[in-house]
């Protein structure tokens, strides 16, 4: 049993807010990730998109595609029109040979609105609910078949955000739809990560390593501030930086013989947060948090 610790691309630059490390180029985030000690990357806006394309980049830096986001529009589309829709996407995971697609509902979304509270994201109704996860079963059983497991992505903004909204997908839908935990979502939604990881062990299949600087998520809070606005306050930063008890929640990790990969996702903006050694400092927490839980990292 071990597992991998890959990175996001956001620590360098941003998809949400492109200016932010508009500068910055992939051969630098992939250096400069490799330096720090990963072994993978998820997608970014700078990645190209064909497997005959980014293959060999990433080859020449000895890195693996860790997975890369998709946005779902499965509230106002079919089942047909989304699995349509990610062709190019699931083609390259699986030539590259990545295991899970993170996948987050965003219709409605407002995490990437700047000028909007995220207090004001979409919330559904029953209807929406039913709709919703018939269409993901869908979804998540075909891409299965493909030898890509969606790992569900829990998203401030979004209108699957908090533990109670988690444990409704995962009770309507099929072991086919794998749980992405995001350690800062949860936490800043008011949930609890060690909570959830026991309630479904089983189907989480991803893991986002986030952690939060609680007392700007409180002001974040109190003056009901957008996403955006709170990441740029500094809200997020790289885990063991924060408050997020990460030793307690990988050791349960090993209990229930997780196998897949850390990564690490903290938005920030990099022109505060220097890249490489923010990269560098969550690598080596999690390298600290593995050991002590006794998780084997393989590569």
């Amino acid at each position: 049993m071990s597992v991998r610790i890959g990175i996001n691309p956001l620590t360098w630059t941003n998809d949400d807010m492109p200016a932010l490390g508009a500068e910055t180029s992939l051969e630098t985030c992939l250096s400069e990730g490799k330096q720090a000690g990963y072994a993978g990357f998820e997608l970014g806006q700078k990645f190209p998109r064909t497997p005959e394309t980014l293959g060999p980049i990433l080859d020449s830096h000895g890195l693996n595609l860790v997975s890369g986001w998709y946005s779902s529009e499965l509230l106002s589309r079919s089942a047909d029109e989304e699995i349509a829709a990610l062709q190019d996407h699931l083609t390259l995971l699986k030539s590259l040979g990545a295991k899970v697609m993170v996948f987050c509902e965003v219709t409605g979304c407002v995490h990437g609105q700047i000028e909007t509270p995220v207090s004001q994201r979409p919330v559904m109704n029953d209807a929406q609910w039913a709709l919703l996860l018939e269409r993901i079963n869908t979804v998540a059983e075909y891409c299965q078949a493909q030898g890509v497991r969606l790992a569900y992505h829990h998203h401030m903004g979004t209108v699957i955000e908090t533990e109670a909204e988690i444990d409704r997908l995962m009770a309507g839908t099929s072991d086919a739809l794998g749980l992405l935990l995001d350690t800062g979502h949860l936490t800043y939604a008011g949930g609890d990560p060690l909570a959830l990881q026991q309630r479904h062990a089983a189907r989480i299949c991803h893991v986002h390593c986030k952690d939060i600087r609680p007392e700007i998520m409180k002001d974040a809070k109190n003056r009901d501030l957008s996403f955006l606005s709170a990441m740029l306050n500094g809200v997020f930063t790289v885990p063991g930086d924060g408050f997020i008890d990460y030793e307690t929640l990988f050791k349960a990790l090993k209990a229930s013989g997780y196998e897949g990969w850390l990564v690490v996702e903290a938005e920030q903006d990099p022109s505060v947060a220097h890249p490489l050694t923010y990269a560098t400092l969550g690598r080596n927490h999690l390298q600290r948090f593995c050991d002590n839980a006794g998780l084997e990292i393989h590569g």
